[in-house]
């Protein structure tokens, strides 16, 4: 997702948002400080909303149950 900041594709495929994937929750176990934490939501939920708005044409977005917490942004 960090590469795909400021290009554009046809077509984009955003998989495995999955449950402790996205946010990852090898990142959130580290977290010490619940400022860092809200930082860290934060900049996961931005690089998904980055990568899913390169889509020109089509987007697809996958994952398995349960998802995570952030596609309830897109509904």
């Amino acid at each position: 997702m960090h590469l795909a900041k400021g290009l554009e594709f046809r077509a984009v495929v955003v998989m495995a948002c999955d449950d402790e994937i996205l946010p990852l929750q090898e990142r959130i176990e580290e977290i010490g400080d619940s400022g860092d934490l809200q930082d860290v939501y934060d900049t996961e939920r931005h690089l998904l909303y980055v990568a899913c708005t390169r889509a020109r044409d089509f987007l697809l977005v996958s994952g398995v149950v349960p998802a995570s917490e952030f596609i309830e942004d897109f509904r």
